[in-house]
């Protein structure tokens, strides 16, 4: 081996030198100094043997009390900041009791310091010699922790009081999804029976509803569109509800999805008062049609009526065409029912309203259901008591409670029970907003109950509707309780249905308390006339129908003016010179109508009679204060020439 491989030879690592014991406890003395603890060490004999800078800082001492007082001075100085040093105290004799026990507990403070204390024994060559305390100042760790405990229970009563609850789905693949108090009580969950995965929830969604949230799921991971879907959940009790669900994704920096954050909220209320708007809107909208067309099809069957009466009066008895004509007019009597019928529905019947008591209708109603229903249906009826007047028509009312009793009764097959019951009830705001278009306020509640099959929801939600029946074809027109309902609204009141197949049907009816007893107006004193060449002023748009008046009250020997619209009636009684003795009008008409026509002829004629031709009640059937007499359409010409007859004098 050469010099120069010696001298590249590496030396030789030398070995670590053993700290001295008085760098070792220099060591120890910094590490003591620099721990966020409080440290004391105390001996068997209580003596204070070592502490740091941080517990004289901790516990407001100083080095001369500490080092002056000793243990027991300590102990002294510390429970009196404390806001139970019973339990120090006792903590401490226990101590010295047991050498070898093992201490932790908290220290709170009277000025809302809070202390986590660790004592334990301080043991040399596996003997006990001392005690070592540390002390961990956690005020402000517990007091964000207060306030975060807190704010969280805030946020869980402000999603209980809106009925919102919260969600977090994980995305990382662990399909774990969390909710807070309120989503629980929203989906009917216990905290138990969860377990808190993505699958689990998708159990609780509606069958008809899974594929739809996958998808919608995808497309908002997938960045197409953001998750916001109402869907129907199933909860634990069986209970169908809708929910409403909206969420955003949670990116990392790099935008892989990590999770969604979303909201749920129980909107079935919202839907029911939603339904109940369009089910309204809709009912509203068919009357305006039903009242349309009844007000159409009664001025053609015033016409069929009407010439039917003329030739009937034309062709001997013997003529071969009677019989005919009478089938004629029989047919034109039935579809006057139906329009009737189309009129109560679209509240537009001929009404005569007062002040009456529903009791005294209802007991009054008794036998007549008994014998009406049969012997296997029970009727039970109330007892009539003080219960406040309600305003309508009392005949019209009688006749949509028969009409519900008899759709009760072919509810009920077999037999059962048809129960009718009263109260006198005051609904808030909280009852009307769940049953628009109701308005709080004082009612009376007519209450119908069978234990028939009942109602889907699908039949309850168009139960009102026109011409819609559950019945076989044939046995039904499906305007019973249409007309209910028209009469119902017409007169005030409000109808809702509560069904469910199998266990009945139950109809409230309200209606609202009369404030003051209304008093019919009589009619104004008609303007006699012995003149048997009277004029009559005949405006009515409708050709067939204004043709058959002049007909008819030409053939009585009347003069008659006639007129298509309420302009071409003013020109001409302007053009007339002479008396005008009666205006006969058609209400509804386009541009001047005849409520407004009768006010300005009057105007200039004073004392004008005046005749309303309508298939329906007018709004503001009155002249200058005083009610209009009506000739309900359809009417016949024989109705026609009594009603002119007696207003002019001549019956």
């Amino acid at each position: 081996m050469t010099d120069d491989s010696l001298r590249a030879t590496p030396p030789v690592a030398e070995r670590p030198r053993t700290a001295t014991l008085e760098e070792t406890l220099a060591l120890l003395e910094s590490t003591l100094e620099a721990t966020h603890d409080a440290i004391l060490v105390v001996n068997l004999d209580r003596r204070i043997v070592r502490y740091n800078l941080k517990f004289l800082q901790m516990f407001r001492l100083t080095a001369e009390q500490l080092e002056a007082g000793g243990v027991d001075v300590l102990i002294a100085a510390i429970t009196e900041q404390l806001e139970d040093p019973d339990a120090l105290l006792t903590n401490s004799r226990q101590l010295w009791i047991d050498p070898s026990r093992e201490v932790v507990d908290l220290l709170r403070f009277k000025d809302g310091r809070l202390y986590h204390r660790l004592v334990a024994p301080h043991r040399v060559h596996g003997r006990v010699v001392g005690r070592v305390a540390s002390y961990s100042d956690i005020t402000e760790s517990v007091t964000t922790q207060q306030a975060l405990e807190e704010q969280r229970a805030v946020l869980e009563k402000a999603q209980e009081v809106a009925h919102i609850g919260s969600w977090v789905a994980e995305l990382a693949g662990s399909g774990r999804l969390t909710w807070s108090q309120e989503a629980y009580r929203i989906f009917g969950v216990e905290r138990g029976a969860f377990l808190g995965t993505s699958a689990q929830f998708l159990s609780f969604v509606h069958p008809d509803d899974r594929e739809f949230i996958r998808r919608a799921g995808a497309a908002a991971l997938a960045g197409q569109q953001p998750l916001d879907v109402e869907h129907r959940v199933i909860r634990q009790d069986g209970e169908l509800r809708w929910v409403h669900e909206r969420a955003d994704i949670v990116c990392d920096p790099h935008g892989t999805p990590l999770r969604l954050v979303g909201t749920v909220q129980d909107v079935t209320d919202r839907r029911l008062l939603e339904q109940q708007l369009r089910q309204s809107q809709k009912l509203e909208a068919i009357g305006r049609l039903a009242g349309g067309i009844a007000h159409d099809l009664n001025n053609a069957l015033t016409a069929i009526a009407g010439y039917t009466e003329l030739a009937l009066g034309a062709i001997a008895d013997d003529h071969q065409a009677r019989a005919d004509v009478h089938e004629i007019r029989r047919a034109a009597e039935r579809a006057e029912s139906v329009t009737r019928q189309l009129l109560a529905f679209s509240r537009k019947q001929l009404l005569e309203p007062r002040a009456f008591s529903l009791g005294d209708v209802v007991v009054g109603l008794g036998r007549l259901l008994e014998h009406l229903l049969g012997a296997n249906i029970a009727v039970k009826t109330p007892a009539s008591g003080p219960l406040p007047d309600v305003y309508g028509d009392p005949g019209q009312i009688e006749q949509a409670i028969i009409n519900l009793a008899v759709n009760a009764r072919d509810a009920m097959p077999d037999g059962g029970r048809l129960t009718l019951a009263l109260a006198a009830v005051d609904l808030d705001e909280t009852f009307a907003r769940a049953h628009r278009p109701l308005a709080a306020g004082r009612y009376v509640e007519l209450s119908v109950i069978d234990t028939g099959e009942g109602m889907d929801a699908n039949t309850q939600a168009h139960v009102f509707e026109p011409f819609f029946t559950t019945k076989e074809v044939g046995k039904g027109t499906g305007l019973g309780l249409a007309t209910v309902y028209g009469t119902v609204r017409q007169s005030g009141g409000h109808i809702f249905v509560e069904s469910e197949l199998g266990r009945g049907t139950t109809f409230r009816l309200y209606f609202p308390a009369a404030g003051t007893t209304h008093v019919s107006t009589p009619p104004p004193g008609t303007r006699s006339s012995t003149n048997a060449r009277s004029t009559v002023l005949v405006v009515e748009d409708e050709p067939a129908v204004r043709n058959l008046v002049v007909t008819a009250l030409g053939h009585e020997g009347y003069r008659v003016l006639h007129a298509a619209s309420g302009e071409e009636a003013i020109a001409i009684a302007e053009a007339d010179q002479g008396n005008i003795d009666l205006l006969l009008t058609d209400a509804k008409m386009p541009g001047i109508n005849g409520i407004e026509l009768a006010n300005r002829l009057v105007a200039k004629r004073p004392g004008l009679p005046v005749v309303v031709m309508s298939g329906f009640t007018p709004e503001n059937l009155t002249l200058k204060g005083n009610p209009i007499p009506l000739l309900p359409k359809p009417f016949t010409s024989r109705e026609l020439r009594q009603k002119v007859a007696e207003i002019l004098g001549h019956a």
